[in-house]
Protein backbone atom coordinates (compact mmCIF):
# COMPACT_ATOMS: atom_id res chain seq x y z
CA UNK A 1 0.00 0.00 0.00
CA UNK A 2 1.39 3.48 -1.40
CA UNK A 3 2.03 5.29 2.24
CA UNK A 4 -0.26 8.92 1.73
CA UNK A 5 0.49 10.38 4.91
CA UNK A 6 3.87 11.11 3.47
CA UNK A 7 2.28 13.77 1.20
CA UNK A 8 -0.26 15.25 2.92
CA UNK A 9 0.24 18.36 1.56
CA UNK A 10 -0.84 17.26 -1.77
CA UNK A 11 -3.92 16.59 0.16
CA UNK A 12 -5.25 19.47 1.57
CA UNK A 13 -9.06 19.81 1.91
CA UNK A 14 -10.07 23.34 -0.68
CA UNK A 15 -9.72 25.97 0.67
CA UNK A 16 -12.60 27.78 2.09
CA UNK A 17 -14.54 30.11 -0.12
CA UNK A 18 -15.22 32.97 2.00
CA UNK A 19 -11.58 33.06 2.61
CA UNK A 20 -10.34 34.33 -0.72
CA UNK A 21 -12.16 37.78 0.46
CA UNK A 22 -10.30 37.49 3.49
CA UNK A 23 -7.21 37.45 2.18
CA UNK A 24 -8.06 40.27 -0.32
CA UNK A 25 -9.05 42.19 2.25
CA UNK A 26 -5.87 41.48 4.48
CA UNK A 27 -3.55 42.22 0.99
CA UNK A 28 -5.09 45.32 0.72
CA UNK A 29 -4.63 46.87 4.24
CA UNK A 30 -0.81 45.92 3.81
CA UNK A 31 -0.54 48.48 1.13
CA UNK A 32 -2.81 51.06 2.04
CA UNK A 33 -5.65 50.50 -0.46
CA UNK A 34 -9.45 50.60 -0.55
CA UNK A 35 -9.26 49.65 -4.16
CA UNK A 36 -10.57 46.15 -5.33
CA UNK A 37 -7.87 43.35 -4.92
CA UNK A 38 -8.55 40.28 -6.98
CA UNK A 39 -6.23 37.36 -7.39
CA UNK A 40 -4.36 35.44 -10.42
CA UNK A 41 -3.92 31.86 -10.08
CA UNK A 42 -0.28 32.17 -11.25
CA UNK A 43 3.02 33.75 -10.95
CA UNK A 44 3.00 37.59 -11.36
CA UNK A 45 4.25 37.83 -14.66
CA UNK A 46 1.16 36.16 -16.05
CA UNK A 47 -0.77 38.89 -13.73
CA UNK A 48 1.07 41.51 -15.42
CA UNK A 49 0.49 40.30 -18.70
CA UNK A 50 -3.06 40.38 -18.05
CA UNK A 51 -2.63 43.97 -16.73
CA UNK A 52 -1.63 45.11 -20.56
CA UNK A 53 -3.91 43.04 -22.25
CA UNK A 54 -7.15 44.32 -20.70
CA UNK A 55 -5.71 47.82 -20.71
CA UNK A 56 -4.26 47.64 -24.13
CA UNK A 57 -6.20 48.72 -26.91
CA UNK A 58 -5.86 50.78 -30.33
CA UNK A 59 -5.71 54.63 -29.59
CA UNK A 60 -4.38 54.47 -25.82
CA UNK A 61 -1.13 56.21 -25.59
CA UNK A 62 1.28 54.72 -23.02
CA UNK A 63 4.09 55.57 -21.45
CA UNK A 64 6.34 52.67 -20.66
CA UNK A 65 9.65 53.55 -18.13
CA UNK A 66 11.77 50.51 -18.92
CA UNK A 67 14.70 49.74 -16.60
CA UNK A 68 14.68 46.46 -16.67
CA UNK A 69 13.57 42.93 -19.34
CA UNK A 70 10.34 42.77 -17.37
CA UNK A 71 9.43 46.63 -18.36
CA UNK A 72 10.38 45.25 -21.96
CA UNK A 73 8.10 42.75 -21.86
CA UNK A 74 5.07 45.09 -20.64
CA UNK A 75 5.45 47.27 -23.47
CA UNK A 76 5.18 44.31 -26.33
CA UNK A 77 2.20 43.38 -24.37
CA UNK A 78 0.87 46.64 -24.70
CA UNK A 79 1.78 47.36 -28.26
CA UNK A 80 0.13 43.71 -29.00
CA UNK A 81 -3.05 44.71 -27.54
CA UNK A 82 -2.83 47.95 -30.37
CA UNK A 83 -1.49 50.53 -27.82
CA UNK A 84 0.82 53.80 -28.90
CA UNK A 85 3.95 52.85 -26.81
CA UNK A 86 6.16 55.66 -25.81
CA UNK A 87 9.35 53.84 -24.17
CA UNK A 88 11.48 55.82 -21.54
CA UNK A 89 14.89 54.37 -21.92
CA UNK A 90 17.75 55.13 -19.45
CA UNK A 91 21.29 53.69 -18.57
CA UNK A 92 21.19 50.37 -18.29
CA UNK A 93 20.59 48.69 -15.12
CA UNK A 94 19.80 51.91 -13.65
CA UNK A 95 17.14 53.77 -12.09
CA UNK A 96 14.86 56.27 -14.38
CA UNK A 97 14.72 59.95 -13.52
CA UNK A 98 12.57 62.19 -12.59
CA UNK A 99 13.53 64.91 -15.05
CA UNK A 100 13.73 62.22 -17.87
CA UNK A 101 9.96 61.03 -17.14
CA UNK A 102 8.99 64.64 -16.58
CA UNK A 103 10.72 65.78 -20.16
CA UNK A 104 8.94 62.59 -21.82
CA UNK A 105 5.63 63.27 -20.39
CA UNK A 106 6.23 66.72 -21.77
CA UNK A 107 7.35 66.02 -25.29
CA UNK A 108 4.40 63.65 -25.68
CA UNK A 109 0.84 64.20 -27.13
CA UNK A 110 -1.21 63.34 -24.23
CA UNK A 111 -0.39 60.11 -22.16
CA UNK A 112 -3.29 58.08 -20.96
CA UNK A 113 -1.12 55.18 -19.24
CA UNK A 114 1.96 55.65 -17.10
CA UNK A 115 3.34 52.29 -16.28
CA UNK A 116 7.34 51.60 -14.21
CA UNK A 117 8.43 48.40 -12.05
CA UNK A 118 8.54 50.15 -8.69
CA UNK A 119 11.94 47.95 -7.29
CA UNK A 120 14.14 45.68 -9.55
CA UNK A 121 15.56 42.35 -8.30
CA UNK A 122 16.74 42.24 -11.73
CA UNK A 123 19.87 45.12 -10.72
CA UNK A 124 18.87 46.00 -7.57
CA UNK A 125 17.76 49.28 -8.32
CA UNK A 126 14.67 51.60 -7.00
CA UNK A 127 12.74 53.74 -9.37
CA UNK A 128 11.54 56.81 -7.64
CA UNK A 129 7.84 56.05 -7.48
CA UNK A 130 6.20 58.75 -5.19
CA UNK A 131 7.92 61.29 -8.11
CA UNK A 132 6.24 59.65 -11.08
CA UNK A 133 3.21 59.06 -9.38
CA UNK A 134 2.64 63.07 -8.83
CA UNK A 135 3.45 63.58 -12.54
CA UNK A 136 1.49 60.56 -13.82
CA UNK A 137 -1.57 62.51 -11.55
CA UNK A 138 -0.28 65.99 -13.09
CA UNK A 139 -0.95 64.76 -16.56
CA UNK A 140 -4.30 62.81 -15.67
CA UNK A 141 -2.90 59.30 -16.82
CA UNK A 142 -3.41 56.27 -15.18
CA UNK A 143 -0.81 54.73 -13.35
CA UNK A 144 0.25 51.04 -13.83
CA UNK A 145 3.00 49.56 -10.75
CA UNK A 146 4.98 46.30 -10.77
CA UNK A 147 5.24 45.96 -7.34
CA UNK A 148 6.33 42.52 -6.85
CA UNK A 149 9.69 43.15 -5.96
CA UNK A 150 8.80 46.13 -3.22
CA UNK A 151 5.58 44.74 -1.85
CA UNK A 152 7.37 44.19 1.85
CA UNK A 153 10.58 45.60 1.21
CA UNK A 154 9.86 49.38 0.69
CA UNK A 155 6.73 51.60 1.47
CA UNK A 156 3.98 51.25 -0.91
CA UNK A 157 0.94 53.14 0.17
CA UNK A 158 -1.11 52.73 -2.99
CA UNK A 159 -3.95 54.67 -2.65
CA UNK A 160 -1.58 57.99 -1.16
CA UNK A 161 0.50 57.55 -4.36
CA UNK A 162 -2.49 57.42 -6.60
CA UNK A 163 -1.37 54.00 -8.20
CA UNK A 164 -4.50 52.80 -10.72
CA UNK A 165 -3.43 49.34 -11.12
CA UNK A 166 -0.54 47.77 -8.64
CA UNK A 167 0.58 43.74 -9.28
CA UNK A 168 1.80 41.81 -6.21
CA UNK A 169 3.41 38.99 -6.05
CA UNK A 170 3.81 37.69 -2.80
CA UNK A 171 6.60 35.11 -3.11
CA UNK A 172 9.51 38.58 -2.84
CA UNK A 173 9.48 40.65 0.39
CA UNK A 174 6.17 39.54 1.51
CA UNK A 175 8.10 35.58 1.92
CA UNK A 176 4.85 33.80 0.41
CA UNK A 177 4.28 31.56 -2.61
CA UNK A 178 5.20 32.07 -6.39
CA UNK A 179 2.08 30.26 -7.89
CA UNK A 180 -0.51 32.93 -6.81
CA UNK A 181 -0.58 36.83 -7.71
CA UNK A 182 -2.21 39.66 -6.97
CA UNK A 183 -3.83 42.51 -8.35
CA UNK A 184 -5.03 46.31 -6.82
CA UNK A 185 -7.39 47.88 -9.65
CA UNK A 186 -8.85 51.44 -9.05
CA UNK A 187 -12.38 52.34 -10.63
CA UNK A 188 -10.42 54.57 -12.72
CA UNK A 189 -8.50 51.66 -14.19
CA UNK A 190 -11.68 49.32 -13.96
CA UNK A 191 -13.24 51.69 -16.37
CA UNK A 192 -10.49 51.68 -18.86
CA UNK A 193 -10.62 48.12 -19.01
CA UNK A 194 -14.28 47.54 -19.26
CA UNK A 195 -15.06 47.74 -23.28
CA UNK A 196 -16.84 46.38 -25.77
CA UNK A 197 -13.64 45.26 -27.24
CA UNK A 198 -12.01 44.40 -23.53
CA UNK A 199 -10.65 40.66 -23.79
CA UNK A 200 -12.66 37.48 -22.06
CA UNK A 201 -13.46 34.32 -21.98
CA UNK A 202 -8.61 34.42 -21.74
CA UNK A 203 -6.60 34.22 -18.79
CA UNK A 204 -5.45 37.20 -19.37
CA UNK A 205 -9.16 39.06 -19.23
CA UNK A 206 -9.87 41.48 -16.11
CA UNK A 207 -12.78 41.92 -16.89
CA UNK A 208 -13.61 38.15 -16.87
CA UNK A 209 -12.47 38.08 -12.98
CA UNK A 210 -14.48 41.37 -12.01
CA UNK A 211 -17.50 39.80 -13.74
CA UNK A 212 -16.53 36.24 -12.38
CA UNK A 213 -15.18 37.07 -8.57
CA UNK A 214 -16.24 40.33 -7.79
CA UNK A 215 -19.30 40.95 -9.03
CA UNK A 216 -20.46 37.35 -7.80
CA UNK A 217 -19.99 38.58 -4.47
CA UNK A 218 -16.63 37.37 -3.78
CA UNK A 219 -17.16 33.43 -3.04
CA UNK A 220 -15.11 30.47 -4.67
CA UNK A 221 -12.86 31.42 -7.34
CA UNK A 222 -13.87 29.92 -10.81
CA UNK A 223 -11.93 27.65 -12.43
CA UNK A 224 -9.96 25.49 -9.52
CA UNK A 225 -8.00 26.72 -7.06
CA UNK A 226 -5.15 25.54 -5.41
CA UNK A 227 -5.23 24.91 -2.31
CA UNK A 228 -1.71 24.77 -1.47
CA UNK A 229 -1.27 28.04 -2.88
CA UNK A 230 -3.79 29.79 -0.80
CA UNK A 231 -2.90 28.42 2.48
CA UNK A 232 0.92 29.12 1.98
CA UNK A 233 -0.48 32.64 0.93
CA UNK A 234 -2.48 32.77 4.31
CA UNK A 235 0.66 31.71 6.39
CA UNK A 236 3.13 34.15 4.52
CA UNK A 237 0.03 37.17 5.60
CA UNK A 238 0.14 35.79 9.14
CA UNK A 239 3.67 35.97 9.56
CA UNK A 240 3.93 39.71 8.12
CA UNK A 241 1.09 40.89 10.29
CA UNK A 242 2.54 39.32 13.75
CA UNK A 243 5.68 41.28 12.58
CA UNK A 244 3.63 44.36 11.14
CA UNK A 245 4.25 45.48 7.60
CA UNK A 246 6.60 48.30 9.16
CA UNK A 247 8.63 45.82 10.73
CA UNK A 248 9.17 44.14 7.80
CA UNK A 249 10.00 46.90 5.37
CA UNK A 250 12.26 47.83 8.66
CA UNK A 251 14.19 44.85 8.29
CA UNK A 252 14.73 44.99 5.05
CA UNK A 253 16.19 48.11 5.08
CA UNK A 254 18.50 47.11 8.02
CA UNK A 255 19.47 43.82 5.31
CA UNK A 256 19.79 46.20 2.52
CA UNK A 257 22.40 48.44 4.88
CA UNK A 258 24.26 45.51 6.57
CA UNK A 259 24.82 44.07 2.78
CA UNK A 260 26.47 47.32 1.48
CA UNK A 261 28.19 48.11 4.23
CA UNK A 262 29.18 44.48 4.34
CA UNK A 263 30.62 44.46 0.73
CA UNK A 264 32.31 47.65 0.72
CA UNK A 265 34.16 46.76 3.20
CA UNK A 266 35.01 43.85 1.52
CA UNK A 267 36.27 46.23 -1.23
CA UNK A 268 33.55 45.08 -3.48
CA UNK A 269 32.24 47.94 -5.53
CA UNK A 270 28.01 48.72 -5.41
CA UNK A 271 26.41 49.09 -8.29
CA UNK A 272 24.00 51.65 -6.71
CA UNK A 273 25.67 54.13 -5.15
CA UNK A 274 22.84 56.14 -3.44
CA UNK A 275 21.21 53.98 -0.74
CA UNK A 276 17.79 55.59 -1.75
CA UNK A 277 18.01 54.33 -5.25
CA UNK A 278 18.76 51.00 -4.31
CA UNK A 279 16.38 47.93 -3.86
CA UNK A 280 15.84 46.50 -0.36
CA UNK A 281 15.69 43.19 -1.53
CA UNK A 282 19.22 42.24 -3.57
CA UNK A 283 22.24 44.18 -2.78
CA UNK A 284 24.44 44.43 -6.44
CA UNK A 285 27.99 44.47 -6.92
CA UNK A 286 30.01 45.70 -10.13
CA UNK A 287 32.31 43.15 -10.86
CA UNK A 288 36.14 43.95 -12.05
CA UNK A 289 36.64 43.61 -15.47
CA UNK A 290 37.51 40.27 -16.76
CA UNK A 291 34.99 38.64 -14.20
CA UNK A 292 32.00 36.89 -15.48
CA UNK A 293 28.93 36.96 -12.83
CA UNK A 294 27.17 33.74 -14.30
CA UNK A 295 30.42 32.01 -13.90
CA UNK A 296 30.82 33.26 -10.60
CA UNK A 297 27.23 32.91 -9.42
CA UNK A 298 28.07 28.70 -10.70
CA UNK A 299 30.38 28.28 -7.53
CA UNK A 300 29.52 25.99 -5.11
CA UNK A 301 29.62 28.58 -2.30
CA UNK A 302 27.56 31.20 -4.20
CA UNK A 303 24.77 28.68 -4.40
CA UNK A 304 24.33 28.04 -1.38
CA UNK A 305 24.15 31.92 -0.23
CA UNK A 306 21.77 32.69 -2.97
CA UNK A 307 24.53 34.54 -5.29
CA UNK A 308 23.19 34.77 -8.61
CA UNK A 309 24.08 37.28 -11.87
CA UNK A 310 22.48 39.89 -13.05
CA UNK A 311 19.48 40.03 -15.39
CA UNK A 312 19.63 41.99 -18.48
CA UNK A 313 22.18 44.30 -20.76
CA UNK A 314 24.49 44.70 -17.82
CA UNK A 315 24.03 41.02 -16.46
CA UNK A 316 27.61 39.76 -17.04
CA UNK A 317 28.88 42.15 -14.49
CA UNK A 318 26.53 42.32 -11.69
CA UNK A 319 26.31 40.08 -8.93
CA UNK A 320 23.39 39.50 -6.68
CA UNK A 321 23.21 38.94 -2.99
CA UNK A 322 19.77 37.97 -2.19
CA UNK A 323 18.15 39.11 1.39
CA UNK A 324 14.63 38.78 0.34
CA UNK A 325 11.46 38.25 2.71
CA UNK A 326 12.74 35.57 5.57
CA UNK A 327 16.30 35.78 4.06
CA UNK A 328 16.24 39.66 5.43
CA UNK A 329 18.19 38.48 8.49
CA UNK A 330 21.41 38.76 9.59
CA UNK A 331 22.49 34.95 9.05
CA UNK A 332 21.62 35.13 5.95
CA UNK A 333 23.26 38.69 4.89
CA UNK A 334 26.61 37.16 6.25
CA UNK A 335 26.65 34.14 4.52
CA UNK A 336 25.92 35.99 1.58
CA UNK A 337 28.95 38.07 2.18
CA UNK A 338 31.44 34.99 3.06
CA UNK A 339 30.06 33.48 -0.25
CA UNK A 340 30.97 37.04 -2.20
CA UNK A 341 34.32 36.88 -0.72
CA UNK A 342 35.10 33.62 -1.32
CA UNK A 343 34.26 33.58 -4.60
CA UNK A 344 36.17 36.75 -5.37
CA UNK A 345 39.43 36.06 -3.48
CA UNK A 346 39.28 32.19 -5.58
CA UNK A 347 39.03 34.70 -8.85
CA UNK A 348 42.34 36.61 -7.66
CA UNK A 349 40.50 39.46 -6.32
CA UNK A 350 41.83 40.88 -3.02
CA UNK A 351 39.09 40.93 0.09
CA UNK A 352 39.18 41.56 3.60
CA UNK A 353 36.23 39.31 4.72
CA UNK A 354 36.82 40.24 8.66
CA UNK A 355 36.18 44.14 7.84
CA UNK A 356 33.42 42.91 6.07
CA UNK A 357 31.99 40.95 8.80
CA UNK A 358 32.41 43.72 11.32
CA UNK A 359 30.64 46.07 9.11
CA UNK A 360 27.72 43.72 9.11
CA UNK A 361 27.58 43.25 12.45
CA UNK A 362 28.08 47.02 13.32
CA UNK A 363 24.95 48.31 11.12
CA UNK A 364 23.15 45.25 12.21
CA UNK A 365 23.37 46.32 16.17
CA UNK A 366 23.52 49.62 15.76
Amino acid sequence: MPDFDRHSLLDLPPYPAAGYARLADRIAALIGTGNDVVFVQAEAVVALEAAATSLGRPGLRALNIVTSPYGELFGGWLKRAGAEVVELKGEPGLPATVEAVAQALAGADGIDLVALVHAESASGILNPLPEIAKLARENGALLLVDAVASAGGHELDVDALGIDLAVIGPQKGLGGPAGISALCVSPRAWQAIDRPDAPRHSVLSLMDIKRNWLDAGRGLLSGMPSALEFHALEAALDRVEAEGIAGTIARHLRAQRAARAGLQALGARLWVSDENEASRLVTTILLPEGLDSHRLAQHGAAVAAGLSAGVGVVASRLLRLDHTGPRAARETVLAGIRAVARVLREAGVAVSETAAEAAVDAVWNA
